[in-house]
């Protein structure tokens, strides 16, 4: 079949690690911060980097053979991925739900971007922010609002324990504070 025939595959969900999925029918929901972060991010490929690539593709085209030519070919990839990302965060964009956890009311109970100070069944403590799934950061402490740990902290409040069942098997966690504040 002719390349002109086939469709170039989005960036779609499946292609996206587990913990960036959104689950089916629910809203993806996200901060403040990572709304900006993506509309950004949107911003320069479609302003910036996908023009220069353009260029740099008009330039090898005109340069004659393209079927040897490494900076057409690797150009126009490069263009289909940048493409493909565009449509991804527009559509992300669409149906993103901003939470803002500075308009929240005050609340000692955990829901999506919360800031919460637990303590491990071990005895150390951990501060987790509770984010949207384009948002995730392991090492900022920036969990996602589907992630395991999150799911089981949701609802619960301060001075709550719950019980994390991980990979590491089952957990006793203690919700030491909980806090609304900018995520950026």
């Amino acid at each position: 079949m002719s390349k002109a025939f086939t469709r170039e595959n989005d960036e779609a969900e499946e292609d996206l690690p587990v913990e960036r999925r959104l689950p089916a029918s629910t809203k993806n929901y996200i901060t403040p911060g990572g709304w900006q972060r993506l509309k950004d991010e949107l911003y320069h490929l479609v302003n910036r980097e996908r023009p220069e690539m353009v260029q740099v593709v008009n330039w090898a085209a005109s340069n004659g053979d393209r079927s040897e030519n490494g900076d057409y070919l690797y150009g126009k990839r490069r263009l289909r991925e940048i493409d493909r990302r565009i449509r991804f965060l527009t559509k992300r964009l669409e149906i993103a739900e901003v939470v803002d956890p500075e308009t929240r009311e005050a609340t000692d109970q955990v829901f999506f971007s919360a800031t919460v100070l637990i303590e491990r069944g071990d005895g150390s403590e951990q501060l987790l922010r509770i984010v949207g799934v384009d948002e995730i950061d392991l090492a900022r402490g920036r969990i996602s609002w589907i992630s395991p740990i999150a799911r089981t902290l949701l609802k619960a409040r301060e001075g709550d324990s719950v019980l994390f069942r991980g990979p590491d098997g089952d957990e006793d966690i203690e919700v030491l504070e909980v806090r609304y504040e900018r995520i950026d």
